[in-house]
């Protein structure tokens, strides 16, 4: 009786790795996922191109979220440089985005955006440069990609100037995943690279943004 308890036992234990075998072989299930840190909320914007840019675009695709201005001279520069290597290795990739939006949509006009597009020598369907309203603009860095601490924006938006060498990472649903990359550390850096690798084996929602903007909350 003994005997065939621990035949038993030993069938089932087989059993239940080959499921777990089975459900996980070939996948990355076993590893652990980047945590959700906030959701992309609605927005509207126009591109060097002068065409309009919405959530929508973001849908399906894992999108690198950065804030820059073109007269700078200080982090925007080294921050691009450091960016320009991650779109380098992934911009052949179809579901993958850069999406860089200016602090100073007083001085970067759709023109000057794409004079700065054409400087940086990149494919505009792949590194997107958006400008529109500071208001909204700033509201997006602090409220979808957390870029900026929320409480900066108790002043007036004239007053307020964003400048930061972080990024921000969007998975295929609208998630932001992670947390924010410091584009000055190449260590930040190369793990960015590896989250997106990551980001993009995983698959999209039957929706796009099921588990947030449709939602309006994160998972």
């Amino acid at each position: 009786m003994r005997k065939k308890f621990v035949g038993y036992l030993i069938f089932f234990t087989l059993l239940t790795i080959a499921f777990f075998y089975f459900v996980f072989a070939g996948t990355d299930n076993w590893k652990a996922k980047l945590p959700i840190i906030s959701y992309v909320k609605p927005f509207s914007f126009i591109n060097q191109d002068g065409k309009t840019v919405t959530e929508d675009d973001l849908k399906g695709k894992v999108t690198v979220v950065e804030y820059f201005f073109t007269t700078c001279k200080g982090i925007c520069p080294k921050m691009n440089t450091s960016l320009k290597k991650i779109y380098e290795q992934y911009k052949d990739e179809p579901d993958f985005l850069v999406l860089a939006h200016t602090v100073e949509p007083e001085n970067d006009s759709v023109p000057r955006l794409k004079f700065y597009a054409d400087s940086l020598k990149i494919d505009t369907k792949k590194w997107m440069l958006v400008t529109g309203r500071k208001d909204s603009l700033y509201k997006a860095a602090r409220g979808s990609y957390l870029l900026d601490d929320p409480q900066n924006n108790v002043e007036k938006i004239e007053d307020q100037f964003i400048h930061t060498q972080f990024l921000a990472l969007v998975d295929k649903n609208g998630n932001v995943r992670g947390g924010a990359y410091d584009a000055l550390k190449k260590d930040e850096m190369k793990k960015l690279s590896g989250d997106i690798k990551g980001l993009l084996k995983e698959k999209a929602g039957p929706n796009g943004f099921a588990n947030s903007v449709f939602t309006n909350s994160p998972k």
